[in-house]
């Protein structure tokens, strides 16, 4: 086998080029491995990318070997050089031959390749081209809010912002703007009295007639205002965006008798989705599980998922409570809030009309988005069909059914996939 190596000078950032240029070439393989690393994984276990491993069979790469040469020998039927039973001699040189999966001549073999993705690279390929729905505020995350700042000097304000150094400023520009006519022409008054009475006796007309008319020039003078109204100057102040870059994620489960631990562990799976797509946009995320049968709980992540309880269903108390910790703990209007509701979507007949209210009036006016995904393989049930009259009067709100496992992936990309502005 003929082994070429490239001995060229490696170019700045070259490695990364090239891992990137893997990455695309294997991606199937990678999302595939990236979409099975999360079984095991906590809804907030993002410190670690995944190992990823690619068969063998994938890695071939074209190669140069030794042919047969430039002159080739074939045997054709009806020749008249071989007769039956003739033996016919091995080609000279290496062949590529059949592929098998025996042990090459060599000794040599290959075994499966194995890297590492990072935390970026890993949410990269789970999210390829998916974008938060409705963003109305926020860009890039990014959401403002905003903060005063010094811009200038303004004409006008309230006292507080009075700036006394650049007021002072200008009524000594006025002023001495306003009197500079007066002043030059009183200095000449001043040289010509001082010129006459070195003259003339100081009782003189002309005299009295030039100090009469210096005297007006400094009462003049005097008259102007020491401080105007016109020299006020206030500190300007604007108002502009910061970001505001945190945000809340409500996660509602129905655990009642009929949410058996394949429709929590697919309930699951969706959470962790929707958290994992949130660390892209926001850099501190907290999370709120509410876990509901007939009673509602706000419980920890271990419990929510594990704990075992039966009982009916009534979703509204889930509602109710996430309206009243949105109002106690996030109703400042720092928090971007994020809500995803898991059911089978069975629930008491009269309850679901009031869970539509709760979402319409008290919920999503205060929500950037709210997903609805009903797990179940059977027909819609009636929770369904009253959450359907709010699709239309609501940006913020999307609901989708999961039949299977399968399904997971390709329905949270219905909800999340890129819209045009």
């Amino acid at each position: 086998m003929v082994r070429i190596i490239d001995r060229r000078s490696d170019s700045r950032n070259k490695s990364a080029v090239n891992r990137q240029r893997f990455m695309r070439r294997f991606k199937g393989q990678i999302r595939k491995a990236v979409a099975d690393a999360i079984d095991g994984r906590s809804i907030k276990d993002l410190d670690n990318g995944e190992s990823v491993t690619i068969p063998s069979k994938d890695l071939s790469e074209p190669h140069f070997h030794h042919g047969d040469g430039g002159v080739w020998d074939q045997v054709y039927s009806g020749n008249d050089q071989f007769a039956q039973g003739d033996e016919i001699s091995r080609p000279l040189g290496g062949g590529s031959g059949g592929g098998g999966k025996g042990a090459s001549e060599d000794g040599e073999s290959e075994d499966e390749f194995g890297f590492q993705l990072s935390r970026e690279e890993f949410l990269d390929v789970f999210f390829d081209d998916l974008a938060l729905p409705n963003l109305i505020k926020t860009q890039l995350a990014k959401i403002p809010e905003y903060k005063s700042h010094r811009a200038g000097f303004a004409s006008d304000g309230v006292p507080t912002n009075l700036n006394l150094v650049r007021s002072m400023r200008s009524a000594l520009g006025r002023r001495l703007a306003l009197s500079g006519p007066h002043s030059a022409r009183l200095r000449e008054l001043h040289a010509e009295i001082e010129e006459l009475e070195a003259q003339t006796p100081r009782d003189d007309e002309a005299i009295r007639l030039l100090k009469e008319e210096a005297r007006l020039l400094r009462i003049k003078i005097e008259a102007i205002p020491f401080l105007d109204t016109f020299d006020l100057r206030y500190n300007n102040r604007v108002r502009t965006p910061v970001p505001s870059t945190q945000a809340v994620m409500f996660c509602l489960m129905d655990v009642s008798g009929s949410m058996d631990e394949e429709k929590k562990a697919t309930a699951k799976r969706f959470f962790m989705l929707l958290y994992l797509f949130l660390t892209r946009t926001y850099e501190h995320i907290e999370v709120v599980f509410i876990r509901h049968h007939t009673v509602a709980k706000e419980v920890d992540e271990e419990n929510f998922f594990h704990s075992r309880e039966s009982g009916g269903t009534v979703v509204s108390s889930a509602l109710d409570m996430m309206r009243d910790i949105v109002q106690e703990r996030y109703a400042s209007g720092q928090w971007n809030i994020y809500g995803a509701q898991a059911s089978d979507g069975d629930n008491w007949e009269n309850d679901s009309p009031r869970c539509k209210e709760l979402l319409s009036q008290a919920i999503l006016p205060f929500m950037q988005f709210f997903a609805y995904i009903e797990i179940t393989p059977g027909e819609p049930q009636n929770l369904w069909r009253e959450y359907e009259k709010l699709v239309g009067a609501h940006g913020n709100f999307a609901m989708q059914r999961i039949e299977k496992y399968a399904d997971i992936y390709p329905v949270f990309r219905e909800l999340f996939k890129k819209t045009l502005v």
